[in-house]
């Protein structure tokens, strides 16, 4: 009887899952609007004691994105106050959306790959996991690994849909 042999595992190919680039923790909002009058001006003195009065534990271990909703004009030194509110609480602190934090930090988890690991291998992007994957990230990790793979697929290595192959 012929033994069973798994030609995947033994093409050499390596398959690379996007879901473990994930931004870790929970990223949150804190919208500027809220401490301005008529969610329009900043008076000084106001923006402070609402600050002051603030539930700032709520930000305990998490990203925190600061951006203001509206057309206001807000002075570079509102943002530092906030951040110095933040700080000792927040994980990391970001000027930006929600999604603004959530897209450079998944590019900054992919851009830690180490390239010359895949230097003239077979790879494989999974395409498909328990968590919705943005095309941005695909469309990096491709820029990233195009100098370095010898060919480049994406899908699953039953299936797999050529992307790439080095001449």
């Amino acid at each position: 009887m012929e033994e069973l042999r798994n030609k995947v595992a033994e093409s050499g190919i390596i398959t690379i899952d996007l879901e473990e680039f994930y931004p870790k923790g929970e990223i949150c909002s804190f919208d500027i609007k809220e401490f301005l009058f008529m969610e329009m001006l900043l008076k000084e003195k106001d923006f402070r004691a609402s600050l002051d009065q603030h539930e700032w534990e709520q930000y305990k271990d998490k990203q925190v994105a600061i951006f203001c909703s509206t057309d206001a004009i807000i002075p570079m030194w509102a943002y530092m106050l906030v951040s110095s509110k933040l700080s000792g609480f927040a994980s990391s602190i970001h000027e930006g959306t929600k999604e603004n934090i959530f897209k450079s930090t998944f590019i900054q988890n992919i851009q830690a790959l180490k390239e010359n690991d895949y230097q003239d291998k077979r790879v494989i992007i999974k395409g498909c996991g328990d968590k919705e994957i943005p095309a941005f990230a695909y469309t990096e990790i491709t820029s990233l690994l195009l100098p370095y793979v010898k060919s480049l697929m994406y899908g699953e290595a039953c299936s797999a849909v050529p992307v790439f192959k080095r001449r």
